[in-house]
C-alpha cells in the first residue's frame, strides 16, 4: 500500500477543536520532543505549510542506504528501526513525540537504517529547507536538536560497547571448552606451534603434559553421561589447581587434556606429572545424585621440546608415553626422554 498524504497534502489541516488559528493541533505539536521550550508562535508559521504523511502498518519510510533531506516528526503511531533484514528484531522503535531522518538532514548522509511503520502512523514531513529555517527561527528548537543529537550519541556508543563485548565473549567462546572452562583444541592447534618456535628460539625448556582419564567409557556406561561430564569437570579443576601461573591448559577432546610447562624441563614436568596423578587418585567424586565414583584415576605421558620438533613431534611423543601407561595398567605417569 502507498503512502497517502492527509487532505490531499494540499495545505494546513482542517481547523477544528484544539488547534491553533493556522490549523496545526496544538496539543501533538508539544508533545513532540524536538519542540519542548519553544514557543509555537514562533515556528507555526513554518510548520503549518509541511504536509502530513501517513503510514499503513508495515509500510516502509526509509530504506538503509536511501538519500534523504526529510525530518519526519511522529504524530501518532509506531515506527520500527532496523539495521539490516527487517524480518529480524527491531533494533528501536519510534513512538508518537520523536522524529527520524535529521541526521541525514544534517550531514547530507543516505538514511543508516530502514524504517517501517508498525501501526497506522501519522507523520509531519518537514523538508530540508524548513528544517534549517526552523533551527534559525527558534534557539530552543537548535539546542532540542543538540540534546537529541547526544542521546543518540550516547546511544550509539552503548551499542558499541555491548558490540565490543559480545565480540569478545564470541571470541572467548570459540577458543574455550564449554563444559570444563579450559582451553579447547582450536586454541591448542593454534596455539602450541607458536609455543614451540618460541622456545625453539629461546633455548629454553618446554615440556608437555598429555592426560587421559582411565576408563572413562566405563563411567559413562555405568553411571550415565550427566556422571561423565561431573567427572571431567572435575578433573579440569584439579589439573586448574595444579598449574603455575605460566602453564596452559586445554581439553585435547573426549577425556584427553594436554597441559604445557613453559620453562620445565622432563624431569620437573614428570615430578608434576606423579603429583597431579595422586591429586586426582586422592579425590572422591560425587556425582548429583549422590553417588561416588571412583576411585577416578589418570594416566600421564610427558614429552620435552626437542631442538628438532615441530608441534606435532612434541605431541607425538607425549601420546606415545601414554600409550605406554596405558598399556602398563595405567593410573600411571610415563615418559619418552629426547630421541
Amino acid at each position: 500500500m502507498t503512502a497517502t498524504d492527509e487532505n490531499n497534502n494540499s495545505g494546513p489541516m482542517t481547523r477544528r477543536s484544539g488547534m491553533s488559528a493556522t490549523g496545526l493541533d496544538v496539543n501533538e505539536l508539544e508533545k513532540l520532543h524536538i519542540l519542548r521550550r519553544v514557543g509555537l508562535e514562533s515556528v507555526v508559521g513554518l510548520l503549518e505549510n509541511c504536509r502530513m504523511r501517513i503510514l499503513e502498518p508495515g509500510e516502509t519510510l526509509l530504506e538503509a542506504g536511501q538519500t534523504n533531506q526529510t525530518m519526519y516528526m511522529v504524530l501518532s503511531g509506531r515506527l520500527r528501526v532496523h539495521l539490516e533484514n527487517t524480518e529480524g528484531e527491531p533494533v528501536a522503535f519510534l513512538e508518537a513525540g520523536q522524529t527520524v531522518g535529521e541526521i541525514s538532514v544534517l550531514d547530507d548522509s543516505p538514511a543508516s537504517a530502514t524504517v517501517l511503520a508498525c501501526e497506522r502512523t501519522r507523520l509531519l514531513v518537514v523538508e530540508e529547507e524548513t528544517f534549517w529555517r526552523l533551527t534559525e527561527a527558534s534557539h530552543e528548537f537548535a539546542v532540542n536538536l543538540l540534546r537529541l543529537l547526544a542521546q543518540r550519541m550516547r546511544a550509539n556508543n552503548f551499542t558499541i560497547r555491548e558490540t565490543s563485548q559480545q565480540r569478545r565473549q564470541f571470541e572467548r567462546d570459540a577458543i574455550v571448552d564449554g563444559l570444563t572452562g579450559l582451553h579447547n583444541r582450536r586454541w591448542l592447534d593454534s596455539t602450541l606451534p607458536r609455543l614451540v618456535q618460541r622456545f625453539l628460539r629461546s633455548g629454553a625448556p618446554l615440556s608437555l603434559q598429555l592426560l587421559d582419564i582411565d576408563f572413562f567409557k566405563k563411567v559413562n556406561d555405568t553411571y550415565g553421561h550427566a556422571a561423565g561430564d561431573h567427572v571431567l569437570r572435575t578433573v579440569a579443576r584439579i589439573v586448574v589447581a595444579a598449574l603455575r601461573p605460566t602453564d596452559l591448559a586445554a581439553r585435547f577432546g573426549g577425556e584427553e587434556f594436554v597441559i604445557l610447562l613453559p620453562d620445565t624441563d622432563l624431569d620437573g614436568a614428570c615430578v608434576a606429572a606423579e603429583r597431579l596423578r595422586s591429586a586426582v587418585a586422592a579425590t572422591a567424586i560425587e556425582i548429583p545424585d549422590g553417588r561416588t565414583i571412583g576411585p577416578v584415576t589418570i594416566s600421564l605421558g610427558v614429552a620435552e621440546l626437542t631442538a628438532t620438533d615441530d608441534a606435532a613431534a612434541i605431541l607425538w611423543r607425549a601420546d606415545e608415553a601414554l600409550y605406554r601407561a596405558k598399556e602398563g595398567g595405567r593410573n600411571a605417569v610415563e615418559w619418552l626422554r629426547r630421541p
